[in-house]
């Protein structure tokens, strides 16, 4: 297992363990786990994003900390953050986290997922060859879809 597996895995224990937020250092989480403090600035701009269902607050400095959280919000309210999180454009890989996240969550059903998952994939949007294009068709379409499950 990779280390930033590693260290993912310990977060996700560690704000479980606190019931959705934990208070974290960023030095005391590269000495535990060996390694710089850049590599845990990757693992949360990466692993801990609103496509992922969580918030990161970061304060640097001598008493610096971050605080992950997990978002806890009811169906309608998740989906509405995703929809205010999304953007003008959005890429496939951050698509399929938000399906994923929301999955997970039970906000949308497993037909929903694997429908929302082909009508977003590159290979349905192939006929619009720019990738930006793609992208923000992307966007609108997976907003539209959410909006109409509110």
């Amino acid at each position: 297992m990779r280390i930033s597996d590693l260290i993912a895995e310990y977060i996700i224990k560690v704000v479980a363990e606190e019931n959705g937020s934990a208070l974290l250092s960023r030095s005391e989480l590269a000495e535990r786990f060996r390694c710089v403090p850049s590599q845990i600035n990757y693992v949360l701009t990466t692993r801990f994003t609103p496509e992922h269902g969580y918030t990161v607050e970061s304060r640097r400095g001598g008493g610096g900390y971050i605080r992950v959280s997990r978002v806890q919000m009811t169906r309608d309210r998740l989906i509405m953050h995703v929809v205010n999180t999304i953007g003008s454009q959005l890429d496939a890989a951050s698509a399929a986290a938000f399906l994923s996240n929301m999955r997970q969550a039970e906000v949308i059903s497993d037909e929903e997922y694997r429908l929302l998952a082909a009508a977003l994939s590159d290979q349905a949007l192939a006929a619009a060859a720019d990738k930006n294009i793609r992208d923000m068709l992307r966007a609108s379409i997976l907003k539209r879809c959410l909006l109409q499950l509110t």
